[in-house]
């Protein structure tokens, strides 16, 4: 009956139950961190889950079942369900669910009706949740606009945004419907399992005949999603565990990597790649890796994967043992549209091994300047086919790292089909699927046997088991500076943690010198530190692009190269541990600004960026925290006001009891005092083939501060605020 759909207990598990209301079936698994929800037609069949994978589970190319509890910890309830601290009701009329902390309202579903159980709302799933005055939402991808998402409503899809405004436009590059509510009471995660295309309101819409809402709406009409509690960092960290394990990046890869389309796009590419080489090492640059734009691809003007243009680059292994020498490492531009020129095109198809129409041709969309049919990874021979290519390629090559770039899959029409690895399936179901599939194919090319990199634009959660991303082709200009640093919070705050910026603007004017020198300075503190541009006047944005600039570049990039066991420890321990990498500062400050420029990198280095022109001096709010922070060896706290040079490190400060390893021609251990007391810090390090974790003890008395853990040969700095001496056991 419409609207009015009596729910009744038919199996309880002890750690689940079933309920069924006239052929609708609804599910609720319980857990340590939270619950599941799953709502579906009975009998129906859920496509997979490839982004649920807890822990260190493995993910098969055809995914998992969507309602499997693998890796995950049940939790047995009586009839009273508590779950971390909150109380679950269910009221059965309609399946609504109410949440209570210490006794008090803390969120629940909306009255009425809160889902789409018989078609009440339309086609498709809804999920309407109460909403509070003063709420704050944090999450959902790569979104734009303020780190505090209430009150803004989003679309949930892919989309190539190229030159996009870092504070306006939606939809990006990623779909990540996972967002944190924080309220007077408590805060909550929300993650719904699904790669349909949908919209999220968080208090932008407004119906009079219901109470304040926020409904999530999606095309696919089974609705699974995951409840999950904790404060605001454990919400993201336990949102990392049931993703899985995030796949380490090599340590190279936290260095200078250049980027361009010139180089590629130009006849003389080689020349242009190798006077690169030159440039690092005339300027003394350090630099891991040079990301390698489609351009060598071509055939006439056609960009076709896995052609190597011979007039462009004569001898791509030559190329790529040459870079090697020197340290770099090549990440090659693949793109999973193959355009009907391309050689391998015919085959393919023949295969059927593309995105087809219901009568079994060939899915066709326009692509870079032709017409272009997408791989199917949901084909498993498709899959493998582009493995062998990626390696037979690429790697044999000596091209160990690959970048998967314009894989959002831009496919709306309800005619085409995915293989659905056996089960067909609309593609516009699945189109954030697709760039991860795509990423897996190309990751069991490469030999893990050491460190490996992969890049993606596009994704889902769970991207971070085989790739890392970046924000995508955003545009130079001071606003979208800032812009681009409140997504990067906001992507923090979505299970993010390897990715980063194009430094300096990928599309529009080049920098302004001001610009230039202050996106460095921000992107010192970032995972990825990449300058990337596609420039419309012919310039190339590389650390040389001003010649005057080169003393302060310098001065910057040294400083970054300081920093990598620094952030290569903090990246392993955000691994193990399943914690955020960079994050905003109020993490770490309950009654912080949440809208604050300051963030972390790691726990212990707060970065105080500059994001106005024509600024010389800035003033900082710190957040309050036990022991205070460092600037240098003064100890600061509060509010204070603070020169903001151009040609100089920017801002930063180090949180106290903390140990910061720095690359000073070898690792040395900076450690920052307390008062009194204990603290201990895990060094992690490796020979890019097996973790290695040192723990370094430091203890701080009256007589001095004493260090142990130390291997022989290590050195270390004492900060001290009380001028203590440093002992070492």
């Amino acid at each position: 009956m419409k609207w009015n759909h009596p729910f009744e207990l038919v199996k309880d598990g002890g750690s689940y139950r079933i309920y069924k209301s006239e052929g609708i079936e609804a599910r609720l698994d319980f857990y340590d961190f939270g619950l599941r929800v799953a709502i579906y037609k009975s009998g129906e069949r859920l496509f997979p889950t490839f982004s649920v994978c807890p822990g260190e589970s493995k993910m098969p190319i055809t995914g998992r079942d969507k309602l499997s509890n693998e890796g995950l910890t049940p939790l047995k309830v009586e009839d009273k369900i508590v779950i971390d601290g909150v109380e679950v009701r269910l009221d059965l009329k309609n399946f609504r669910l109410l949440y209570f902390k210490d006794g008090n309202f803390f969120f629940g579903d909306r009255d009425v009706m809160a889902y789409n159980l018989d078609g009440e709302m339309g086609k498709g799933s809804y999920h309407y949740l109460l909403r509070e005055e003063g709420e704050e939402i944090f999450g959902l991808g790569d979104k734009t606009g303020p780190v505090n998402k209430a009150g803004m409503s989003f679309k949930l899809e892919t989309f190539d945004s190229m030159g996009f405004d870092a504070n306006s436009s939606d939809p990006l590059y990623k779909q990540a419907p996972f967002y944190i509510c924080r309220n007077k009471i408590g805060s909550y995660g929300i993650y719904y399992d699904t790669y349909s295309n949908g919209e999220i309101d968080f208090g932008r819409e407004h119906n009079n005949y219901y109470y304040k809402y926020k409904v999530a709406k999606f095309e696919e009409e089974p609705l699974v999603y995951y409840v999950i509690f904790g404060n605001v960092e454990q919400i993201v960290s336990r949102f990392l565990y049931l993703t899985g394990k995030a796949a380490l990046p090599p340590r190279w890869s936290f260095r200078y990597c250049g980027s361009t389309m010139a180089y590629t796009d130009a006849p003389d590419s080689e020349k242009q790649l190798r006077g690169f080489l030159e440039l690092v090492k005339k300027y003394d640059i350090d630099c891991g890796g040079f990301y390698l734009s489609s351009g060598y691809t071509q055939i006439g003007d056609k960009r076709c994967v896995f052609n190597w243009n011979k007039d462009k680059i004569p001898d791509p292994k030559k190329l790529a043992e040459d870079f090697a020498k020197q340290g770099l490492h090549f990440l090659p531009n693949v793109k999973p549209a193959f355009l009907k020129e391309h050689p391998l095109y015919d085959f393919i198809a023949s295969k059927g091994w593309f995105l087809k129409y219901s009568n079994g041709r060939p899915a066709i969309f326009p692509f870079w300047g032709g017409e272009a049919s997408y791989l199917d990874f949901t084909n498993v021979d498709a899959f493998n086919f582009w493995s062998e290519c990626v390696k037979e390629n690429l790697i044999d090559y000596g091209y160990e790292a690959i970048w998967n770039d314009n894989n959002e899959y831009d496919v709306h029409d309800d005619d085409i089909y995915a293989h659905g690895f056996g089960t067909p399936i609309k593609a516009k179901l699945i189109r954030p699927l697709f760039p991860l599939l795509m990423s897996m194919a190309s990751r069991t090319a490469i030999n893990e046997e050491k460190r490996v990199m992969a890049v993606s634009r596009s994704g889902v959660a769970g991207t971070e088991r085989v790739a890392q991303t970046w924000t995508g082709d955003n545009r130079t200009s001071f606003e979208d500076f800032r812009g681009n640093h409140k997504m990067a919070m906001t992507m923090a705050l979505s299970g993010y943690r390897f990715f980063g910026q194009d430094i300096g603007g990928f599309a529009g004017p080049r920098p302004s010198q001001e610009l230039f020198i202050r996106w460095i300075q921000y992107g010192l503190f970032t995972p990825r530190f990449v300058l990337h541009s596609w420039k419309e006047d012919g310039s190339v944005t590389m650390p040389w692009l001003y010649p005057e600039l080169i003393p302060t570049v310098q001065k910057l990039f040294a400083f970054r190269k300081t920093l990598i066991p620094y952030i290569y420890s903090e990246a392993n321990k955000a691994i193990e541990e399943y914690r955020p990498l960079i994050k905003p500062a109020f993490l770490l400050d309950k009654d912080y600004d949440v809208e604050s420029d300051n963030f972390m990198l790691g726990d212990a280095l707060l970065s105080s960026p500059v994001f106005d022109e024509g600024v010389e001096e800035i003033e900082i709010d710190l957040p309050n925290v036990k022991e205070g922070w460092y600037q240098g060896d003064n100890l600061v706290n509060g509010h204070l006001k603070a020169k903001a040079p151009l040609d100089d490190l920017p801002n930063f400060f180090i949180k106290a009891g903390s140990v910061v390893p720095l690359d000073e021609g070898g690792v040395v251990f900076h450690v920052y005092a307390i008062k009194d007391g204990e603290f201990e810090y895990k060094f992690y390090n490796d020979d890019s083939l097996n973790n290695a974790c040192q723990t370094i003890k430091v203890e701080c008395a009256a007589d001095g501060v004493r260090l142990s853990g130390l291997s022989k040969g290590q050195k270390a700095v004492l900060h001290d605020y009380k001028k203590r001496k440093l002992i070492t056991e």
